[in-house]
């Protein structure tokens, strides 16, 4: 008799935690369609034509999901080898999120600002591809992003730098009259040109404002092209260590 709540246990534990079996891979395929369908449900929400004409249906909708996740959230601390390790867990953290906004609006409405929360859910589509080997200390990737991040720290701060100065510029060349109104806006102007990103509520007048946008533009690119030239270089270097 006390082996078959542990049997019980296990057996919950290996279709919940691992891939291994039928009812394990059919576990991930269901969770991964109930949260896909879930944050759709959240998004379509937040449109008022379609929450004013069919909110009560998305309010029934989202119900059965959040007692679905809570379901799978009280086996996953029910089956673990060690519960408060997965409740404190950057896992049950998600978890817990991804169902508490849905019963804090039942007992007061006016959270219902933080129900866009829920879709802190769809991270968990990450658990569902088991997608945490890529993102572990042994994984090349992560390896050479880590030995990178000097490099790139130091060409952020460059580019930053380099926004001031071309929106200092621009701010003399253009001027309040053409729209650049203060540094602050010439620098964010720089920013999303730099990028190109090109959003067009402030565009340069003049002649020379025009020939510098079209540097800052060709710049971006190269800009651009920097960081992953970086991460490129340490993924080889590790690749070749390791060969």
């Amino acid at each position: 008799m006390v082996g078959k709540p542990k049997s019980i246990k296990k057996k919950i534990y290996n279709i919940i935690f691992t891939t291994n079996g039928r009812y394990a891979y059919l576990f991930d395929v269901w969770l991964l369609v109930f949260i896909v369908l879930s944050c759709i449900g959240v998004i379509l929400e937040s449109v008022p034509s379609i929450d004013n004409r069919w909110g009560h249906i998305l309010l029934i909708i989202e119900w059965f999901f959040t007692i679905i996740f809570t379901i799978e959230y009280a086996l996953r601390i029910y089956s673990s080898k060690k519960p408060f390790k997965y409740i404190f867990s950057w896992w049950g953290i998600i978890d817990f999120l991804a169902i508490i906004p849905t019963y804090l609006r039942t007992f007061y409405p006016p959270i219902g600002v933080l129900l866009d929360i829920r879709i802190l859910r769809l991270i968990r589509v990450f658990r569902v591809f088991k997608l945490k080997k890529y993102m572990t200390g042994n994984n090349i990737m992560m390896i050479a992003l880590d030995k990178s991040r000097p490099k790139i720290l130091a060409f952020v701060l460059f580019v930053v730098l380099l926004a001031v100065v071309l929106g200092s510029v621009m701010y003399i060349v253009e001027g309040q009259q053409n729209g650049f109104n203060t540094l602050p806006e010439c620098i964010y102007w720089s920013i999303v040109t730099l990028t190109t990103v090109g959003y067009g509520d402030i565009v340069p007048v003049t002649i020379l404002g025009k020939i510098i946008a079209t540097f800052i533009m060709i710049l971006g690119y190269g800009i651009i092209a920097v960081p992953t030239g970086i991460v490129s270089a340490e993924i080889v270097e590790e690749k070749y260590k390791k060969n």
